[in-house]
């Protein structure tokens, strides 16, 4: 389930920026968090949470060199965000290289090494200069990213 526009071939759907999937005593919204790709999104559940993903992370947040990655978008998105989400949310990151596996809106708005209290080209400057290393198989698993996870057309 990703944002319209996505540019994600063989979805099974879209959905609309902040869709609502209500299951009940559990109801999903969909948040696009572009900037890492294209076509990311986070998921905030039950107004008390948010899965996160690649964009933002615990003290941190996704690469943007590569993967249609995008620093300024990933600004634009993480700064929604903040401004959306209210400060005792509990975010859910993809990825913690610390072991650590929860925080909320309130510590990384003023915690995040990356992005708290930088502006725009502040952060910019950040995620141009980070010299990661080139990810092992991203060779392969972009492609495949990009075909809802179809690594071949006999997928």
């Amino acid at each position: 389930m990703l944002p319209k526009n996505s540019q994600v071939e063989g979805l099974d759907f879209e959905v609309d920026e902040n869709f609502v999937l209500d299951m009940g005593q559990v109801q999903l919204k969909v948040i696009p968090t572009l900037g890492h790709t294209n076509s990311h999104a986070a998921y905030y559940v039950n107004d008390t949470m948010v899965f996160t993903g690649d964009s933002l992370f615990i003290n941190g947040c996704g690469r943007t060199d590569f993967q249609e990655g995008c620093p300024e978008t990933m600004y634009q998105s993480i700064q929604k965000l903040f401004a959306e989400l209210d400060d005792d949310v509990l975010v859910y990151p993809a990825h913690n290289y610390c072991g650590l596996l929860v925080s909320t809106i309130g510590e990384e708005k003023k915690y995040n090494q990356r992005i708290s209290n930088k502006c725009l080209e502040e952060f910019v400057e950040t995620m141009d200069n980070l010299n990661l290393a080139y990810p092992k198989k991203i060779d392969e698993s972009l492609p495949a990213n990009l075909k809802a996870g179809r690594c071949s057309d006999k997928d």
